[in-house]
């Protein structure tokens, strides 16, 4: 088995995520420019993520994505399965016919499926809360940064200054002067 940069990449933007899901939702771009990877690229992975329930999307200013479920019940397995990153070390797929269509399996077969087996009960036993508890042991620094939004919460107070005359009377005197 062979961990592609699509599931690399998405385990190390869904624990970028869960560090600073406390300050409401992350945009991609942020991540993006946090960990280097491209932004087409993470909105393709984000996508996917989505459709499999492991994050929600939230439109407009101050939007962005947030976890879909409790990061301790996601695990690394969840996040690569839902990228489409195949965990399989056998040379078939998993389809028995390692050597053609007619030969059937190979003499490792059973090898590499039990390392398959393996690989997800581990991959399986890594929550996303674990990772992030890791990189905050190791002394990651999240930043706390206001989040900037369009649109405030409170409404914006200003003092209307009043130049025009405010009776017939102080009309006339505008005018008589």
């Amino acid at each position: 088995m062979r961990l592609t940069t699509k599931g690399r990449f998405a385990v190390t933007a869904m624990i970028d995520l869960a560090l600073r899901e406390h300050s409401g939702p992350v945009a991609l771009a942020a991540i993006s420019s946090r960990q280097q990877i491209s932004l087409s690229y993470l909105e393709q992975l984000f996508g996917k993520l989505r459709r499999h329930e492991l994050v929600e999307s939230t439109r407009g200013p101050g939007g962005g994505y947030s976890l879909g479920r409790k990061a301790d019940e996601i695990t690394v397995a969840d996040i690569i399965v839902a990228v489409d990153e195949p965990i399989d070390a056998t040379g078939c797929g998993g389809k028995e016919n390692c050597m053609g269509e007619d030969t059937g399996r190979c003499m490792t077969h059973d090898l590499w499926a039990s390392l398959n087996t393996k690989m997800i009960e581990y991959l399986d036993s890594i929550s996303l809360r674990r990772l992030v508890e890791d990189q905050l042991a190791r002394g990651v620094s999240i930043e706390e940064a206001p989040v900037k939004r369009a649109i405030s919460s409170q409404p914006v107070v200003k003092p209307i200054k009043i130049t025009a005359p405010n009776s017939v009377f102080a009309l006339g005197n505008a005018f008589s002067k």
